[in-house]
């Protein structure tokens, strides 16, 4: 056995399986202190997160790197783990260090009483699961993709069921696991394609196959399958709201911020590096999944009244502008038009990396109002921000960037994205440039929405007054769990203050996939924002965020000069009325109502009309999925049926099995003498 080489000539591949087998040592450490809640929260997850960060350092500096590979001598005979590490995987290796270092400080302060599970085991549970995640994206062949795959599937899994007493968790995590394994049929089936009845299920053989239009197209819709299962695109989406309000806050935060950014990574190492061919209609079938995916995910968000399924339904409306993102850049691409296929790539990485931010921001902020208040409904919550400063402040900022507005990162990328379609007339495609414009303006239906659903949900939590006398002794965050949403609150404002230099750490990523990037342009305008050219678009976050501060500081000197001493105290929005009560103010409900009436065909209402001789009489509307009983309860009609026909050979009795036997050997028999 040779000397291992100096750790100044370790490669960054070698740093990242460093990292990995110290969260397995972190897992391990955890199952032998199962029950000291203090241990586990004080030093296993905040050293985790310190790992999370070195991948973040890591990766950063991987992204400008030659690719790195590596065979680990473990998996099957014959069959060794591949691995690579190129500016695709490094891109989201960032963006999952990034994330997760957020979360597992958060989740030191969080985890300090269990979830219903050893707080021991969640250390087991919840660092595989990070493990696994960084296995998917360095996996350079099939069986090792597979298997970090389906390791990711059942941690995650066991996280979401952490509170497996309450039947709900335990549905919950049923339908997860169900579709999750459906999607990873459909990956192993796209493998299965992609290597060309070779026998060899590396990446790099695949890379080297030219498959016909026909096998090209089938491989690259079952990717679509498959990859979509987990992203929880229409009408594969059923499991995420089930299974977010499910988990426990910190696990929600990592499943939405960072495990559904592998279901983007897998569609786009399978369709821009795997496969050769683009065909324009594979970008059309992309838009069309992501719009009808991102309009239902935000309308049934903003009609919401639980807040962790408000939230989850956001992560569904985000997954949908990504695969518009993505069809977008297959529709350039497959006309060679390289320049606009790396604007819209650009978009679709840049909202990766500001969907995690924020949506991990959120997801932990609701963690804490759980914690404080007992409350998950947003019907019980209100004024929370006078008890609750850090978290509401925080929390504000991950609103602004969810709704997409300057001068955040959220509004970065959907103006990339935005800009991306005003290219879509030079397409050669007449029906084309004639439908994608439809699209542009329903994407903006979409982001005007989600800002209309996040001022719902941050309004009816923290402003107001409390609707329970309970929220008047909620408490604040403490420290660890503030420290995790400050980080992440950096990161929304850093992607908005820094797109220049952001863009430029996404160019590998572009120029490895379309051949093109932006790096260079954007580079040359400074700290103007110019994707294309000054003259015919431009942003400047840091002139934009000087211009709101200097009318803030105008407004307060014109306030102090004129009107100081004349100080009148009232409630607001009251129009004068002194005895304002928590009864009077806005509800979710209310607040929803002109949208269940808008898109009344898009819900499937259950209305509960109060009795004459109810003592406390309620008006209660349900809305539930359509897809439900469109879709999957004749799946489970169909599969009990099934059921009960295959139960009806199994009759108990050793005679009628050995006949079964016989009868099989007989019909074998005719069949092979044939």
């Amino acid at each position: 056995m040779g000397h291992l080489p100096p750790l100044a000539q370790w490669l960054h591949l070698d740093w990242m399986l460093v990292i990995v087998a110290g969260w397995l040592v972190v897992s391990a450490a955890g199952v032998l202190v199962l029950h000291r809640f203090a241990l586990v929260s004080r030093v296993l997850f905040p050293i985790g997160g310190l790992f999370s960060l070195a991948i973040f350092g890591v990766a950063l500096d991987a992204t400008l790197n030659a690719p790195e590979v590596a065979i680990m001598p473990i998996g099957l005979p014959g069959l060794p783990f591949h691995f690579r590490l190129d500016s695709l995987s490094a891109y989201f290796l960032m963006v999952l260090g990034a994330a997760s270092a957020g979360i597992s400080i958060f989740a030191a302060g969080y985890f300090r009483k269990g979830e219903g599970t050893p707080p021991g085991l969640l250390c087991l549970e919840y660092h595989v699961f990070l493990a696994s995640m960084v296995g998917v994206l360095l996996a350079d062949d099939a069986y090792s993709f597979m298997v970090m795959w389906e390791t990711m599937a059942l941690s995650s899994f066991f996280l979401v069921t952490a509170n497996h007493r309450i039947p709900e968790v335990r549905r919950a995590g049923f339908l997860y696991i169900v579709m999750a394994h459906i999607g990873a049929i459909a990956v192993l089936l796209c493998f299965g394609v992609l290597q060309a009845n070779t026998g060899d299920y590396t990446f790099a053989n695949m890379r080297a196959q030219v498959l016909t239009p026909f096998w090209s197209s089938i491989g690259f819709l079952l990717a679509v399958l498959g990859f979509g299962a987990k992203a929880g695109v229409l009408p594969l989406h059923v499991w995420l709201p089930e299974a977010h309000p499910a988990a426990p806050s910190p696990v929600s935060a990592l499943m939405s911020g960072v495990m559904l950014n592998s279901a983007i990574y897998g569609l786009l190492r399978v369709s821009f590096d795997l496969l050769h061919m683009r065909l324009w209609w594979w970008g059309g079938v992309l838009l069309a999944i992501g719009l009808a995916t991102a309009l239902f995910g935000v309308v049934f968000a903003s009609v919401q009244t639980d807040m962790k399924r408000l939230l989850a339904y956001s992560s569904i409306e985000n997954m949908g502008m990504l695969f518009v993102g993505m069809g977008l850049t297959l529709i350039f691409s497959a006309y060679d038009m390289k320049p606009m296929a790396a604007l819209a790539l650009t978009a679709t990485l840049y909202h990766v990396a500001s969907h995690s931010c924020f949506k991990s921001l959120l997801f932990l902020g609701t963690g804490s109002v759980l914690h404080a208040t007992a409350e998950r409904s947003l019907g019980k919550l209100g004024g929370l921000i006078r008890t609750m400063p850090w978290v509401g402040w925080l929390m504000l900022l991950g609103v602004l960037a969810a709704a997409g507005l300057p001068p955040l990162g959220g509004f970065v990328s959907e103006w990339l994205l935005l800009q991306s379609f005003l290219f879509t007339p030079g397409l050669p495609v007449p029906v084309l440039t004639m439908l994608i414009p439809v699209v542009a303006a329903l994407i903006a239906l979409v982001a005007a929405l989600a800002g209309y659903t996040m001022v719902k949900f941050f309004g009816v939590i923290f402003l107001g007054q409390p609707r329970e006398e309970k929220l008047a002794h909620a408490h604040d965050a403490g420290g660890l769990e503030r420290a995790g949403m400050v980080w992440l609150a950096l990161g929304c404002v850093a992607l908005g203050l820094l797109p220049t230099q952001f863009i430029q750490l996404i160019d590998p990523v572009t120029q490895q996939l379309v051949a093109s990037g932006l790096g260079a342009r954007v580079g040359a305008s400074g700290w103007l924002l110019a994707p294309t050219s000054l003259a015919q678009a431009s942003y400047g976050p840091v002139i934009f965020l000087l211009g709101i501060l200097a009318s803030f500081a105008l407004a307060y000197l014109l306030v102090r000069k004129f009107y100081h001493g004349r100080l009148r105290r009232s409630l607001p929005w009251a129009c004068g009325f002194p005895w304002g009560s928590a009864r009077m103010q806005d509800t979710a409900e209310g607040f929803g109502q002109p949208i269940r009436q808008i898109f009344e065909p898009f819900f499937l209402m259950q209305r509960e009309l109060p009795s004459a001789f109810d003592e406390k009489p309620q008006y209660r509307v349900k809305v539930e999925d359509h897809f439900w009983r469109w879709v999957y309860e004749p799946i489970t009609k169909l599969a009990a049926v099934l059921g009960r026909l295959f139960g009806l050979l199994q009759q108990g009795r050793i005679s009628v099995y050995l006949l079964y036997s016989f009868v099989t050997l007989v019909v074998t028999l005719l069949v092979v003498m044939r």
